[in-house]
């Protein structure tokens, strides 16, 4: 409610505040001060707005004349921050593409290289150390039947030697592979009768493991070679090669009795342990031995299904997982490391 020694001169008090608005308008700085000259004056509780409701004291004839020179005031201010808020904003722009403009002419900054994985160079430096030897790199499919995956290898469906590949069958007779052996039958099928096959197969295979050490799916390098007259020696020859090559050439290796259902004889091939020397630590259970891969002959039996005669041709076959190898190499001690893609690993390979 507006007193009335003010209703009396309420012309003065509008000319009065709209010079006070024209001069802090003009002379706002900043779009925030523009805006809170807004709310002084044209907001809700703003100043013309407390004059124009203090219009009902007025008498009825001066209300036209008075409300009239509101309306010219309060359109004038609106106009007037209108073109001061464009202006601001313009400059204020004008200000920033300043501050961050770009030289052109300046070399650009470089963006960090990827890389390969761990596994992947572990992988490839296998394949190239065998290949060096005269093997040739092939794969297969990762959804196997179960006769290439066991039957083939000397292992029917009866055979306890199953029982070391718990896995995931898709299918009665279709399987996730656990090994990637099936390609060395399925290269045989493919050659048979002719000699010499050498190939490495490296690939995915899976089995239901899971811990430190093992996981579900993991990476896997198989060998085999089927010429006349290839001995046990042919087979140490080639793996203590392979051992010192990727290794150190002073690694020593030792091959150990085993058995496999698609190898006769068969043996682990162990090596003296990365982290001691062969000393005795705690990697190497204090024996100065890790054992690295299984290989031993190829049973005359999976000779004879893929097509060869056993009395005229032998071979020799090796499997080996490439975690493990990476492992030792890297000094890792957790295989699942490998599968978290954690940039803080990976970046230092």
């Amino acid at each position: 409610m507006l007193r009335r020694g003010f209703v009396l001169d309420i012309e003065a008090q509008i000319t009065k505040l709209r010079a006070e608005a024209v001069a802090g308008i003009t002379g706002a700085a900043t779009s925030a001060g523009l805006a809170d000259l807004r709310v002084k004056y044209l907001g809700r509780k703003g100043l013309l707005t407390g004059i124009l409701r203090g219009m009902a004291e007025l008498d009825a004839a001066r209300r036209p004349a008075v409300g009239q020179l509101a309306n010219t005031v309060k359109e004038e201010i609106e106009a007037l921050l209108a073109r001061r808020t464009e202006e601001l904003a313009r400059g204020e722009m004008d200000h920033r593409l300043a501050l961050e403009a770009v030289d052109v002419t300046l070399p650009g900054v470089p963006l960090g290289t990827g890389g390969l994985h761990p596994l992947t160079l572990v992988r490839r430096e296998i394949e190239d150390i065998f290949s060096g030897l005269g093997f040739t790199v092939v794969e297969g499919p990762e959804v196997e039947l179960d006769y290439y995956n066991f039957e083939a290898l000397n292992m029917g469906p009866d055979h306890p030697a199953r029982d070391m590949f718990d896995t995931f069958f898709l299918d009665r007779d279709v399987v996730l592979r656990t090994h990637t052996s099936p390609v060395q039958v399925r290269t045989m099928e493919k050659t048979a009768p002719a000699v010499p096959v050498r190939i490495v197969a490296p690939g995915r295979v899976y089995r239901r493991d899971d811990d430190a050490t093992h996981a579900p799916m993991f990476h896997q390098v198989e060998g085999l070679m089927v010429d006349r007259r290839v001995t046990l020696s042919d087979l140490k020859g080639v793996l203590s090669h392979f051992a010192r090559t990727i290794f150190h050439p002073d690694i020593r290796t030792r091959f150990r009795p085993s058995y496999f259902p698609f190898t006769e004889p068969s043996a682990e091939m162990d090596i003296s342990c990365v982290m001691c020397g062969g000393t005795g630590c705690r990697v190497c259970g204090n024996t100065g031995w890790l054992e690295i891969l299984g290989s031993g002959m190829v049973h005359p039996r999976v000779l004879a299904g893929a097509g060869y005669d056993p009395s005229r041709v032998s071979g020799f076959a090796f499997g080996m997982g490439i975690e493990r190898i990476a492992m030792l190499k890297y000094g890792v001690d957790d295989l699942r490391i490998f599968l978290e893609n954690d940039l803080r690993f990976l970046t230092q390979f």
